[in-house]
């Protein structure tokens, strides 16, 4: 029964910059490297998932998407081939077709068929309700970590109603909802 994680890069993975482009302004959210680990440990597939609809307004290129994520994984001291896949939704959020941007589930549709995963023992977490309604359309666990956009009331809300549990950051969901409950 393979499963799978799914991650949101900005606000879950580092910290959330109006339209990154620039690697060196990459910061690390604090003990994701730790939980990134013990979630492969645990046999945990991870994939990441990320809207950079900057691609699509112009802002910056699919070299600096890349340029980037290559600094990430330097800075979380990870080998190049961490990932078992990732997703870069460059459409814009007015763009008709959706393609791959969030909240649509089509990677993580693909995903489940391509390695067999088992939804009900796989996650997709970020920071924004769209992340965890990602999930929830793939019929995944969905997850909110509170190191990127605010979670308002509304979200809260909507959390509640949907079981999708709220966590300090990616260290604290690992240890509550992967690791302690094996």
């Amino acid at each position: 029964m393979p499963r799978a994680v799914f991650l949101d890069r900005d606000g879950t993975l580092i910290e959330d910059a109006h339209y990154l482009k620039d690697p060196n302004k990459i910061r690390i959210i604090n003990r994701t490297e730790e939980a990134l680990v013990k979630m492969k440990e645990a046999g945990y597939l991870l994939f990441m998932h990320t809207n950079q609809s900057g691609i699509a307004r112009g802002y910056y290129g699919w070299d600096d998407v890349h340029a980037c994520n290559q600094r990430m994984l330097e800075l979380l001291n990870l080998k190049n081939d961490f990932w078992d896949g990732i997703c870069v939704a460059p459409e814009s959020p007015d763009e008709k077709e959706a393609g791959y941007r969030k909240p649509s589930a089509k990677y993580q549709l693909e995903m489940i068929s391509k390695y067999g995963l088992t939804p009900s023992s796989s996650w997709m977490v970020g920071d924004k309700w769209i992340d965890a309604e990602t999930g929830l359309k793939a019929k995944l666990n969905g997850a909110l970590v509170k190191t990127g956009k605010v979670i308002g009331q509304e979200v809260e809300k909507l959390a509640r109603e949907k079981n999708v549990p709220i966590c300090e950051n990616l260290f604290s969901f690992t240890n509550t909802y992967l690791i302690n409950t094996q």
